[in-house]
């Protein structure tokens, strides 16, 4: 059981339509088998207190982050948005980045990856497969190596498409499993480190004004691997 409250929401920015939030990892994006205590939930107790809203608060969930991944998300105030929002992934408009740290270094440094994904559900895996394969669906991400250090890379990726586990899966299967990935990378990272994944930028326009919107926020710069890297520097350059 997680032990997440209201006290630990990094509420990046908000307004009457929309509300930018810092996902910590490891605490589901919504409610699911676990029972543990999930950020929709959260969100919705805060928006109730802070805007005295009896009941149940509105909160559109328009996109997702899994569990162990954290970062930047956008929420939708009201239902008008939250059709706006859908319609701006569907159509391209929302570009999420992501930083990364592998176990190896790929040999490309900058590449396009493109794999057939199955997701066993009972297991909650997810494998690369023939494109042919009932059920499977295509999956695409970009990624570059931005620095090297010590047998691990920092890498940048943008997903193109959004399937469950699929940076993971993907950059695994290049033989560059995910640092603290415990179930695509076994053994090749210490069994209590958390994943390295982060969604750093999310970049949309807003559902009524239209302005290009752009937030970044940092991974956890304290923490291993990520502090290994010069990540704010290297971030400033980065476009």
């Amino acid at each position: 059981m997680n032990t997440f409250n209201t006290d630990d929401l990094n509420i990046v920015y908000e307004d009457n339509q929309i509300l930018v939030v810092v996902k910590p990892q490891n605490l589901p994006v919504c409610e699911d088998e676990s029972g543990d205590v999930d950020l929709l939930s959260l969100l919705k107790q805060y928006i109730a207190k802070k805007y005295d809203k009896p009941g149940d608060a509105f909160l559109g969930l328009v996109h997702r982050l899994d569990r162990p991944t954290g970062g930047v998300m956008v929420f939708a105030r009201n239902s008008k948005s939250a059709a706006r929002l859908s319609q701006s992934i569907q159509e391209g408009e929302l570009e999420k980045k992501y930083l990364a740290v592998t176990v190896g270094i790929p040999k490309q440094s900058r590449n396009v990856l493109k794999n057939a994904l199955y997701k066993d559900a009972a297991k909650n895996e997810v494998y690369c497969v023939p494109l042919a394969t009932e059920g499977a669906k295509l999956a695409i991400l970009e990624y570059h190596t931005i620095a090297e250090k010590a047998g691990h890379a920092l890498v940048d990726i943008k997903l193109i498409t959004g399937r469950s586990h699929q940076a993971r899966v993907q950059m695994a299967n290049i033989g560059t499993p995910l640092y603290g990935d415990q179930k695509y990378g076994k053994g090749k990272s210490p069994a209590s480190a958390n994943l390295s994944l982060w969604a750093y930028e999310l970049r949309f326009p807003h559902p009524v004004t239209k302005d290009i919107m752009v937030f970044r926020v940092m991974p956890p710069l304290e923490e291993i691997p990520w502090k290994a890297f010069d990540i704010e520097n290297i971030l400033a350059i980065i476009k």
